[in-house]
């Protein structure tokens, strides 16, 4: 039986769960799904939970760390301030604070959150990628020769397939700008302008600091999809409960041969390792017709609820959602511990 911890959960303000879910709806829940679920799971593991929502203030943290002195901070923060860019900045805050916390270290977020950035270390490291150029705000973004149609266009930093929609896969220059142009208006971000890889999209989820588990690997399958449309993860694709059903939208164990899940493996490994990653992570793949596996994100810190595709491998992977959650306290609770002195 483990040991009773004092546990912070950390999470944006407008997402603290209610202590009850009954009269709400499922489009009602899934906003705070993710937050719920986990301060369920501690409450089961027998742990004296506290809950701290932030926005744009750190001195609400740090009289939180005063006053619960918490074993452990679990992570659940994705964005500070309205930037998703700066949620490095509160984790490097409970560094500074020797406070234990779970989830990705502040350079590994860093490294991951900056599609360019992490692209370009792994090309280093021979890793596979799609070919890439950065459309920063307040320039006009012109489309260098080497990138040919089709193309994808994303925000640089955001996660969870914000902006991404059918209309992100471009075949002409002008489709192109107009999407870029919409990165920029509407997200606020630089927009990264990737080679498209036609293929099948696959989920590779690793745990660890330095002995790293890899679980199977999962696959997003859309059944009604439109002959013409893309094998993409939109927004709408990942939260939009309605579309979902309509579409057929599902996770499920990849069918992959032995000698690809192996590479799989390997190969995630080496991204997390490179990208200095640490706790959990979600490494997305695309497999194209002829069998090349090309990175396509890192993503620290995963959503870890229940029908997540975090949950979804570890599950399959023999490991319950308690489990999966002890696990992750264990994992900061040793990333968290001060160097020793002299």
């Amino acid at each position: 039986m483990s040991r009773k911890l004092r546990v912070l959960v950390m999470m944006h303000r407008d997402l603290m769960p209610p202590e009850s879910l009954e009269g709400l709806s499922d489009k009602e829940i899934e906003p705070f799904k993710t937050e719920y679920d986990v301060v369920v799971a501690l409450d089961h593991l027998d742990h004296e939970v506290h809950q701290i929502g932030l926005h744009d203030e750190i001195k609400p943290l740090r009289l939180a760390l005063q006053e619960i002195r918490p074993h452990v901070v679990f992570n659940l923060l994705e964005e500070f301030h309205g930037e998703a860019i700066y949620d490095h900045h509160v984790v490097s805050y409970l560094v500074l604070q020797r406070q234990a916390y779970t989830g990705c270290n502040p350079r590994g977020l860093v490294l991951a959150r900056d599609k360019a950035l992490s692209k370009k270390i792994l090309h280093y490291h021979r890793i596979r990628v799609p070919g890439f150029a950065v459309a920063p705000r307040g320039t006009r973004f012109r489309r260098p020769p080497r990138l040919g149609f089709p193309l994808i266009v994303k925000s640089l930093v955001e996660e969870g397939s914000l902006g991404i929609a059918e209309a992100s896969v471009v075949h002409s220059d002008a489709k192109l700008i107009e999407r870029v142009e919409f990165v920029h208006d509407k997200l606020g971000t630089d927009a990264i302008v990737e080679q498209f890889i036609d293929g099948r999209e696959l989920y590779s989820t690793i745990m660890g600091n330095h002995q790293l588990r890899v679980f199977p690997p999962w696959e997003l399958i859309i059944k009604n999809r439109r002959p013409d449309a893309p094998l993409i993860a939109t927004e709408r694709t990942k939260w939009d409960l309605d579309y979902q059903e309509r579409r057929g939208v599902t996770l499920d164990p990849a069918r992959v041969d032995d000698a690809l899940r192996q590479h799989i493996e390997r190969t995630t490994k080496r991204i997390y390792r490179a990208l200095g990653m640490s706790g959990y992570g979600r490494i997305d793949f695309r497999l194209d017709p002829q069998g090349e596996l090309y990175f396509l994100e890192a993503n620290p810190n995963p959503d870890v609820s229940l029908g997540s595709e975090l949950h979804c491998a570890t599950e399959d992977g023999g490991m319950t959602h308690e489990q999966v959650i002890q696990k992750i306290l264990a994992l900061g609770l040793r990333q968290g511990r001060p160097p020793r002195r002299g």
